[in-house]
């Protein structure tokens, strides 16, 4: 028993072997990710050879349980039996093909053993029991096998153990010489199939591990992709941002080519074949059609499938995914390589995955621009809202000079004007520079000042650059505040002080009088809410709040300080400076 024991040992380490080859092969790493019915036929083709081999290689037996040292069992003598690893086989197959193909390999298997005795009756039960055995394995391997894992070494060890049982006990109830050959041959039998099972689950279950650790490494690549690629779809899907992100993809990932079309051409290719699928060109290939047509990913395994125009294209597989915004298709994500083998299931994964992100950092980037927009009028509507019964107040000012001194009508007319036209411009930038918002405060100090003649002075100082940038109407709507809410006509010696500097990082804006100051009561809520105040709502601040929430989030602040001495307003932004003009 021993002897067979090392012998048996002997011919799975070989099978072992060709295992060992046949997992490091490419074409067969791709069969264990596959569920169609042309990989279920070549997995049948490639364990049939294994099993038809496990039978040629078998341990020949005499009557008396002798070994007959024989190359290959071609034909068995009559009244001779056969220790053999042909069970090991069929429940291999099972396991990595599934029910199907463990039943059609157990047939392969049956009838070659009982060719092996030249179709005698005594070995027909070969066939209905290596069929069950692959239907069993199967199944049992159903119940444990999910993505990127196959059943654990141990759980195989298990099913190889109850596998190799079955067939001895139908050894025991159908051959002949039952007994004497099962308590010859149950032990060795069993024990080297189980453990041979065991040892071939291991190697597959290795190569597994070793995609899991590919993919791992390709999901950092891809997030570190995610974060680079945003910022270039900010202005949408175009010749510029599909160009970008190509060969982003094309550095962060091992694909030799990359390729981003609309549904009608290349916005950008890079990489291999990028000679002839040039951008602007209308799409050039019959899988890419197919892919925005159907709105499913398209894979193909070979040059064929990928049906490019260009007889010498260097490209031989490929990954073509339909990119979806909100259930409208807009193009396509198309991955290449240049070998038929690099397409594994991870890569296919990989691919499928950058089509979802790609899509989504369109819509993204969509989203961000029209938040863009829609903040953008709002803050040209606030724009609007400003003072606009003030134009009224300056005409009856102006008709009134006119009589006495068309001089200084003529002055104010020219004030009148450089102050709509600072709110025409105001209403179409985001922020000016300081100089032109000096220019608009003066303007209706101007105005304001000819209505009311000697009642306040206003003061200014300024340290900082006049191509500082400010949000239009900025001051001017401080010192409107304070010319018309601060002071009461009884009051002498008012003044408005107007200061900007720079503290740090933020441009610094301080609008002070020393008028009576504000009513307690209403004091928090100015610039918040609109105000219930016999002098004033406070929409004026209010609006002013919204655009620099709008501008600036968190980082803007304006601060109000009231007392009967006066009232001082406090406003801080981020410093920015534009070009000197």
């Amino acid at each position: 028993m021993l002897n067979l024991t090392l012998l048996m040992i002997e011919r799975v380490g070989l099978i072992i072997i060709l295992a060992f080859f046949l997992v490091n092969f490419p074409p067969f790493r791709k069969l264990l990710f596959r569920q169609d019915g042309a990989a279920k036929f070549q997995l049948i083709i490639i364990f049939a050879f294994f099993t038809i081999t496990a039978n040629l290689i078998g341990i020949e037996l005499s009557p008396d349980n002798s070994i007959h040292f024989n190359p290959l069992l071609l034909r068995i003598p009559a009244g001779y039996s056969v220790a053999n690893i042909r069970i090991l086989t069929v429940t291999v197959s099972g396991i990595i093909g599934g029910p199907m193909v463990g039943g059609v390999v157990g047939a392969v298997a049956g009838v070659h053993r009982v060719l092996q005795e030249s179709l005698t009756n005594d070995a027909l039960f070969y066939i209905p029991s290596s069929i069950l055995i692959g239907i069993l394995s199967g199944w049992f391997s159903n119940q444990k096998q999910h993505r990127f894992a196959t059943m654990k070494p141990w759980h195989g060890f298990l099913i190889g153990l109850l596998m190799e049982t079955i067939q001895m006990t139908f050894i025991l109830i159908f051959s002949p010489t039952g007994w004497r050959l099962v308590r010859y041959i149950a032990i060795p039998m069993i024990t080297v199939s189980a453990l041979g099972t065991s040892v071939f689950l291991s190697i597959v279950a290795l190569y597994f591990r070793q995609e899991v650790d590919v993919q791992a490494t390709q999901t950092r690549s891809v997030l570190q992709l995610a974060l680079k690629t945003l910022p270039a779809f900010r202005q949408g899907l175009n010749y510029k941002s599909a160009q970008e992100v190509a060969n982003l993809m094309l550095k962060y990932t091992n694909f030799d080519a990359i390729g981003i079309t609309d549904k009608q051409k290349i916005l950008a290719f890079v990489g291999a074949g990028s000679d002839h699928h040039i951008a602007g060109q209308p799409i050039r290939t019959d899988l890419s059609l197919k892919a925005i047509q159907s709105g499913e990913v398209q894979i193909a395994n070979n040059f064929h499938e990928i049906n490019c125009s260009e007889p010498k294209c260097p490209l031989h597989s490929a990954i073509v995914v339909p990119l979806f915004i909100k259930e409208q298709i807009i193009g396509s994500l198309k991955v290449y390589y240049k070998e038929q083998w690099r397409l594994s299931p991870v890569e296919i994964q990989l691919g499928m995955g950058l089509g979802e992100i790609l899509a989504m950092q369109i819509m993204l980037g969509d989203m961000e621009r029209q938040t863009e927009l829609v903040k953008d009028a709002e803050i040209k509507s606030l724009h609007a809202q400003v003072n606009p019964h003030f134009f009224f107040n300056a005409i009856n000012t102006i008709v009134a000079v006119m009589r006495q001194d068309s001089e200084k009508a003529r002055e104010l007319l020219i004030q009148l004007s450089t102050y709509f036209r600072a709110n025409l411009m105001g209403s179409r930038e985001v922020v000016i520079p300081l100089s032109q918002e000096f220019k608009h405060v003066r303007a209706y100090l101007s105005l304001e000042q000819a209505r009311f003649p000697g009642r306040y002075r206003v003061l200014f100082s300024n340290a900082v650059s006049e191509n500082a940038l400010v949000p239009p109407f900025t001051i001017q709507i401080l010192v409107e505040n304070a010319v018309r809410h601060a002071f009461n006509p009884k009051m002498k010696d008012q003044q408005i002080k107007v200061g900007v500097s720079q503290v740090a990082n933020a441009l610094k804006i301080v609008v002070a009088d020393n008028g009576h100051g504000i009513d307690p009561h209403i004091l928090k809520q100015l610039g918040h809410q609109v105000v219930d105040s016999q002098s004033g709502s406070g929409t004026a601040l209010q609006n002013l709040t919204a655009r620099f929430a709008g501008l600036y989030g968190e980082a803007a602040n304006l601060d109000i300080q009231s007392s009967s001495e006066g009232t001082t307003i406090t406003v801080k932004i981020p410093f920015q400076e534009g070009k000197q003009k």
